[in-house]
């Protein structure tokens, strides 16, 4: 599967995994919309299917520029939505309460890190956030999770700063300013694609509703301050 083919995909079903999960076919994922007649098998040895390297390198470029938007969301899975399906998230979660308070206190950190600069690599804002090392990684990965379930970060493709390539991770509201700025404003095509989604899969709108509930159990939008 080439890039626009991807992307149209992406665009078609709203929300896509990278990869498929096994007894959730009605999920769509990018192997199973290129492949849909392969079964998957996790392998990284030099006998593995080479398709599976390819999808990989695939999400990375589809993370790396600005038609979808990538993030680890879906049960801390590589994610992709649609633009105007991200927006549409975007505004049901903060129509549940402020999606900045209750983060925990590395969330903040970490995102503070990523609003001075963005897109940094995983090293780099460990570095800089205070949270380096095998002491703090627990810490870290909590805050990364959170900003994960409200969205306000997003991945933007890889960094090679090691042994392995790291994953680039960026403030939303810097690395998709338009999607941020326009969340609160209606979105009808972005709506009706979501609703879409959740109706094929019960599995995302459970996901959603916790996403919901982690902004909800922190407070009301009509107790917050108004954010940019």
């Amino acid at each position: 599967m080439r890039e626009p083919e991807a992307i149209k995909a992406i665009e078609k079903h709203g929300i896509v995994l990278a990869y498929p999960i096994t007894g959730r076919p009605e999920l769509p994922s990018l192997w199973s919309l290129a492949y849909p007649r392969s079964e998957m098998r996790w392998d990284w040895s030099s006998e593995a299917d080479p398709r599976v390297a390819e999808i990989w390198h695939l999400r990375e470029r589809l993370a790396r520029g600005s038609r979808v938007v990538y993030a680890k969301w879906f049960r801390n899975r590589a994610t992709f939505f649609s633009r105007e399906v991200f927006q549409s998230v975007l505004g049901l979660l903060e129509a549940e309460g402020d999606l900045f308070e209750g983060l925990p206190s590395e969330a903040s950190t970490i995102l503070q890190v990523l609003d001075e600069n963005s897109p940094r690599s995983m090293k780099e804002v460990r570095a800089e956030a205070g949270l380096h090392g095998k002491l703090n990684e627990k810490r870290f990965q909590q805050g990364v999770k959170a900003l994960w379930t409200r969205l306000l970060i997003v991945g933007a493709g890889e960094v090679d700063d090691g042994a392995f390539p790291s994953l680039a991770i960026g403030s939303t509201a810097l690395l998709f300013e338009d999607l941020w700025r326009s969340r609160r404003e209606p979105n009808p095509e972005g709506t009706k694609r979501l609703d879409d989604a959740l109706k094929r899969s019960p599995a995302l709108t459970r996901e959603l509703a916790r996403s919901r509930k982690a902004v909800a159990s922190r407070g009301r939008i009509s107790n917050k301050q108004e954010r940019p």
